[in-house]
């Protein structure tokens, strides 16, 4: 089964770029006009359930965005590649690298999940678990995770293009895919290079759960904050986002 993707510049370094929840491959805000297409090959993933693959049918489930992402690598004929993970992406990514270690050349986490799943509480999985059917969750969701500070058009925009671009079964299944996630001791002291990049108005992927979780189990790895971000820099602050991206791979 070929894997549908976009794909942007030729360059030598291979990087394959993991959308989050409300995401999908052509929703990376402004950020793929800033990427230097001439040193890299991107490589934008649809997950099963999303964009192109509304309608492949799945498990929706990280193993599987896994699988497909080597998939992708061995239909692209590349050997070994670097990582993009945004939020639930982050977690997948890392189930990438624990399938496949010696496939990974580094890790780049935006706004991303850990190993270990995400700690909601009880109120907190109620809104995001609701989500599936309740679009005016997802607006709650996005409003609060960028600090309540961004325009109402942007925020109708984000959700509608979550509604649209995946299947309403496959949203709902990602979510214990990656809130729940529980494989830290398969990645735990891997020596590939990980960066992280946050934005300071994200509350709920914050310097403090990267630190507990992220920094705590990786050897090489490091944290920048972004001002004037939320939890989608690739809208918020795509050119800064780029240049910390690019920075990152260039240690990979």
């Amino acid at each position: 089964m070929a894997i549908s993707h976009l794909l942007h510049g030729s360059g030598e370094h291979k990087v394959i770029a993991l959308h989050g929840w409300f995401g999908s491959a052509d929703e990376w805000g402004s950020l793929p006009r800033y990427l230097d297409g001439d040193r890299h090959t991107y490589a934008f993933l649809d997950y099963r359930g999303y964009g192109t693959r509304k309608e492949a049918s799945g498990d929706y489930t990280l193993e599987e965005i896994s699988a497909d992402t080597l998939a992708l690598a061995d239909q692209l004929g590349w050997d070994r590649f670097s990582l993009i993970g945004h939020s639930m992406g982050g977690a997948a990514a890392q189930r990438v690298l624990a399938d496949a270690p010696d496939r990974v050349r580094g890790i780049v986490g935006i706004a991303p999940i850990p190993a270990s799943g995400f700690p909601f509480d009880e109120a907190g999985w109620a809104l995001f678990d609701g989500a599936a059917d309740a679009p005016e969750n997802r607006r709650i969701i996005i409003d609060f995770t960028t600090g309540n500070r961004n325009s109402a058009l942007w925020l109708d925009g984000m959700v509608q293009h979550s509604v649209t671009s995946s299947a309403r079964d496959a949203f709902a299944a990602y979510l214990p895919a990656w809130g729940r996630a529980s494989f830290v001791k398969e990645i735990e002291g891997k020596p590939q290079p990980v960066h992280l990049i946050i934005g300071e108005h994200d509350p709920a992927v914050s310097a403090d759960l990267i630190r507990q979780t992220w920094l705590a189990h990786y050897p090489n790895a490091d944290l920048t904050v972004l001002a004037n971000a939320g939890h989608y820099p690739m809208h918020e602050t795509p050119v800064q986002l780029a240049t910390h991206v690019e920075r990152a791979l260039a240690n990979h």
